[in-house]
């Protein structure tokens, strides 16, 4: 006769490294008290249950008014890894909605997940740098940052940083700098983008190149440009085979070129009209449109002008251009070149 034997392992759609869930809305308010327990294996399954319970849109707010955001500040100097790993990616989670990015700066969650920049382990230093990124993307997020003093911090963070971080960083620097220049100038961060605009890496290339571009809006970051070499680097970049690159390479050298220092070095030390003109033909539109614009500011000078006349044919024929913006470049810039005093 056949015994049923009972067996002490889980039904295989057990999930043990999660917590259940509770009940219709009963669910966060018992994660958020998890979360704060004692005991490491009850944080341990709340927090990952709640990293992707967070991932529906639709709970974001009510784990906002349960207090999860405090709570998940607290996991943040958690000692174990997994708890702070995945603390931080919940915040990236949260820091994704408008709602979420104003708890960051209610709950001031910034300095307490910047903390984790200095982690050892590389998944929750993604996560926290992630999550940075996110609130930068708006300019209440952007000031809290620098209002922070976090410039510094991710500046120096370029050139120690894995790759996938770097990426993070550039990007989160990107939308400071909108907000203040002038933090990322005294940290050095012009020395820093233009070492980082010969990377192995397109992606860091390209975004080292538009972070030049970023801090060179001021005449402070113009004339730092000029003193630290990026022009010759960014000339160097208009040959590159990725577009993206060879856009940003443009609309830096464009930015640096306004000025009567920028112009002449891009013409007589790092000889950029040659390389520029060749991209007035470029299959993509914004690598067009950006070195036109380029060679405009360069033909402003005397020297530019000079050389540019040899070329205004060929930056005649973008006046037919599909694009309107890149028609309306072309039209200025063979209205300067061919200017007469």
């Amino acid at each position: 006769m056949a015994h049923a034997v009972i067996s002490p392992l889980y039904p295989p759609q057990i999930d043990t490294t999660r917590t259940p869930y509770a009940f219709g809305d009963r669910a966060l308010p018992r994660l958020n008290r998890e979360l704060n327990d004692t005991t490491l294996l009850t944080r341990q399954r709340a927090v990952m249950s709640l990293c992707d319970f967070l991932h529906d849109p639709e709970h974001i707010a009510e784990a906002l008014r349960c207090g999860i955001a405090e709570s998940l500040k607290k996991l943040l100097t958690d000692e174990d890894i997994t708890v702070r790993q995945k603390a931080t990616e919940s915040l990236y989670v949260i820091g994704g909605h408008a709602i979420g990015r104003d708890a960051f700066l209610d709950h001031e969650i910034i300095i307490p997940i910047s903390k984790l920049f200095d982690d050892k382990e590389d998944a929750a230093r993604k996560n926290a740098h992630m999550a940075i990124q996110m609130i930068s993307e708006t300019p209440p997020g952007a000031e809290g940052i620098v209002t922070a003093k976090l410039i510094p911090i991710l500046v120096k963070k370029l050139s120690l940083e894995l790759e996938q971080i770097k990426v993070c960083i550039l990007d989160t620097l990107h939308y400071c700098m909108r907000v203040d220049t002038e933090e990322a100038l005294k940290a050095n961060a012009m020395e820093t983008f233009t070492k980082l605009a010969d990377h192995h890496s397109p992606v860091i290339r390209a975004k080292a190149a538009r972070d030049i571009m970023d801090l060179s809006v001021p005449l402070d970051g113009k004339n730092k440009a000029v003193e630290v070499n990026s022009v010759p680097a960014l000339v160097k970049l208009l040959s590159d085979p990725i577009a993206d690159v060879r856009a940003n390479a443009a609309g830096a050298l464009m930015t640096i070129s306004i000025t009567t220092k920028g112009k002449y070095t891009a013409i007589n030390n790092a000889k950029a009209i040659e390389p520029l003109v060749k991209l007035v033909d470029d299959d993509t539109s914004e690598v067009r449109l950006n070195a036109l614009k380029a060679l405009t500011c360069l033909s402003e000078a005397p020297e530019g002008r000079k050389v540019l006349l040899n070329h205004v044919e060929k930056i005649k024929a973008r006046m037919l251009d599909p694009i309107p913006a890149v028609v309306k470049a072309a039209t200025i810039a063979v209205k300067v070149i061919t200017w007469k005093p």
